[in-house]
């Protein structure tokens, strides 16, 4: 059976992806924890795409794991994109969801900028939960957001600015053209992180991409509606 490799974004983790887990029971599950987030929270973070995504295969080697389908939510969608480029043949189905492929996001609730100033003066915890609430379309009443914010609270502040920095110096534009994995792009028809154009972008620029737009959500569609990201993501696994 081909695994399936969850990659989550910035301040994400493992645990995140439970619901997931929970619903594709049948499939051979490895949900990674970046280095810096998570469960990975005491290793130092990595300071580009590039790392991060290098990182990943390596630990896709350690885990014995040759071909994959992989799924990237937000800078996990980066790290993804950048699996791809380095070693397309292990990859047999991508999922970007809630991504970009630029680092520099036009239209997102504050910029990159401003998000490292304010994670500086205002320290990691705060930070982690005021930025968690922007992934829900309730923010901080969502029912998912207090689990979701405990997680984003592991990450300390130099992972925080780290993946800001990460993100910021990345390109990923010049290689969807590349891209030969069947490929689903995922967005939240709310998603205060990454506008219309950027998901069009993805969906346009990859030869034969399918496009899920999931109603009523925000950054974090797999966690407001779970039941229907999971079947979304099981019939494009399965068909």
């Amino acid at each position: 059976m081909t695994s399936l490799v969850f990659v989550h974004g910035l301040m994400g983790g493992s645990r995140q992806w439970q619901q997931q887990l929970d619903a594709l029971s049948g499939f051979d599950i490895v949900a990674l924890d970046l280095p810096g987030f998570g469960g990975n929270a005491q290793i130092d973070a990595l300071t580009s795409i590039s790392e991060f995504a290098d990182w990943a295969l390596g630990e896709m080697n350690t885990r014995g794991v040759q071909r994959f389908n992989l799924v990237g939510h937000s800078m996990g969608g980066m790290v993804a994109q950048e699996m791809v480029a380095r070693d397309p043949e292990r990859v047999d189905r991508l999922v970007l969801y809630g991504t970009g492929a630029t680092g520099v996001l036009p239209g997102r609730f504050e910029t990159i900028a401003t998000s490292k100033d304010r994670a500086s003066a205002e320290g990691s915890n705060a930070t982690a939960r005021r930025i968690a609430a922007t992934w829900f379309l309730q923010r901080d009443h969502a029912p998912a957001y207090e689990s979701c914010a405990q997680i984003a609270e592991l990450s300390g502040i130099e992972a925080i600015l780290a993946g800001l920095d990460a993100m910021n110096g990345w390109s990923g534009t010049a290689n969807l053209p590349h891209i030969k994995a069947k490929t689903l792009v995922i967005w939240g028809d709310h998603d205060r992180t990454y506008p219309w154009g950027q998901t069009e972008e993805l969906w346009q620029s990859i030869e034969g991409a399918c496009l899920a737009v999931l109603p009523g959500c925000a950054h974090a569609s797999h966690l407001e509606k779970p039941a229907l990201f999971n079947a979304i993501l099981e019939n494009f696994l399965t068909d």
